[in-house]
């Protein structure tokens, strides 16, 4: 871990912060502010379809100025949309509010690209090891979120407002912190169409890209179904905020405490090992989940949620880096963001809808679906690699 490194990983933090506020708060003021119940999680929503919207834009962006300036952009956008946030919740304007939290989806496309950020910092053999290490940097806001938005919620006259406030200055922290990180040069390509790697379908079609694709996409969905409808059914079971906020700050340790070793484990036991347990949490996660409401419950299923996820996640961006070739990166990498927006999106919405219409139960046996479609994808990948079988999808 070089002072690169460490600052990438304070960077993490400082964007997890960001998240779980988000996370945390977004849909209970968008059941405050919004004409009906069933829409309380559009702003949430907002958030990662802003993100599925900016990937193509941060890729460009990427690529001609480079991690540095990419990323000072993203966090200005943080800066700004967390304001306009403020300025919703002080207006009562629902719409603003959704639109505000699509405006800091870019400063989400660009905070997804931290863990590739930090393989190009470390030596080759290193790699697992410093993607896994930033990422366990989310213990910053594992801590600091859940509690930034609980003692900042009644800070301001209208609700929550303060969080939002505190956002800002959680945004120029980060600004001032990336400054001090040296990131490689932007490396120029050359002429011609070998040198711009593969088109994204032929990356598509190779199986080891697909199922990194698909691990990352489908296991943040169902992170993202349970945990974004973890506080709306907290209070339909009339539990306080404070008890919501102290479930999800076990639920963002447990995604990100395993980094410290999730590396190591990937190592020793192989990609694809890792993954499956972490499949293997998540429907441990739905069993804690459907044996009851009481915060006991809770607590446990979204701690399996959270490690399920790192092993997940962490495995995916490893299986993806052995995927793709370094001129290939920022398509790649924009085409594996852009499908965990997409499923962001899609559960974002579908858990304020299920939650607030079929409740909770139905909500875990409905992630059952994409945990079971994650699983199927190890087993046919280790398949096809025991069988020697490395011809690409379709031939």
């Amino acid at each position: 871990m070089n002072k690169n490194l460490w600052l990438l990983a304070l960077c993490q933090g400082l964007f997890l912060t960001n998240n779980v506020v988000f996370i945390a708060i977004n849909g209970l003021v968008g059941l405050q502010l919004a004409p009906y119940g069933w829409m309380a999680t559009l702003p949430v929503m907002g958030y990662v379809v802003g993100g599925a919207l900016s990937t193509g834009l941060v890729a460009r962006t990427q690529r001609r100025w480079g991690r540095q300036a990419s990323f000072q952009i993203g966090l200005a956008v943080a800066v700004v949309s967390a304001l306009l946030c403020a300025g919703a919740a002080f207006a009562h304007q629902f719409w603003l509010l959704c639109a505000a939290t699509v405006v800091a989806g870019y400063y989400s496309a660009n905070g997804q690209l931290y863990r590739f950020a930090a393989a190009e910092l470390a030596p080759p053999a290193f790699r697992e090891k410093a993607v896994s290490l930033v990422l366990a940097g989310g213990l910053l806001g594992a801590v600091a979120g859940p509690n930034l938005a609980n003692h900042t919620r009644n800070l301001l006259a209208a609700p929550f407002a303060g969080a939002y406030v505190a956002l800002v200055l959680v945004g120029l922290l980060s600004m001032l912190l990336m400054a001090f990180v040296r990131f490689p040069a932007v490396a120029q390509a050359a002429d011609g169409a070998a040198s711009q790697g593969r088109p994204l379908g032929a990356l598509l079609r190779e199986p080891a890209f697909f199922v990194a694709t698909l691990g990352a996409a489908l296991g943040y969905g169902v992170m993202n179904l349970l945990m974004a409808a973890t506080p709306l059914a907290m209070q339909v079971c009339g539990y306080d905020f404070a008890d919501a906020a102290f479930v999800l700050e076990w639920h963002v340790i447990g995604m990100f405490a395993p980094g410290f070793f999730t590396g190591h484990l990937i190592k020793r036991f192989g990609v694809l090992a890792v993954m499956g347990v972490g499949v293997l949490l998540n429907a441990a996660c739905v069993a804690v989940a459907l044996a009851g409401v009481e915060i006991a419950h809770f607590t446990v299923a979204l701690t399996l949620l959270g490690v399920g996820w790192n092993f997940l996640f962490t495995g995916s961006t490893t299986l993806a880096m052995q995927a793709y070739r370094p001129e290939e990166k920022d398509r790649a990498q924009a085409a594996i963001n852009f499908c965990v927006f997409a499923t962001m999106a899609l559960t974002s919405f579908a858990s304020g809808a299920l939650v607030t219409t079929q409740g909770w139960a139905l909500l875990n046996w409905g992630s059952l679906l994409p945990i079971g479609l994650t699983g199927a994808g190890l087993a046919w990948l280790a398949w096809r690699r025991r069988t020697g079988c490395s011809a690409r999808i379709g031939r």
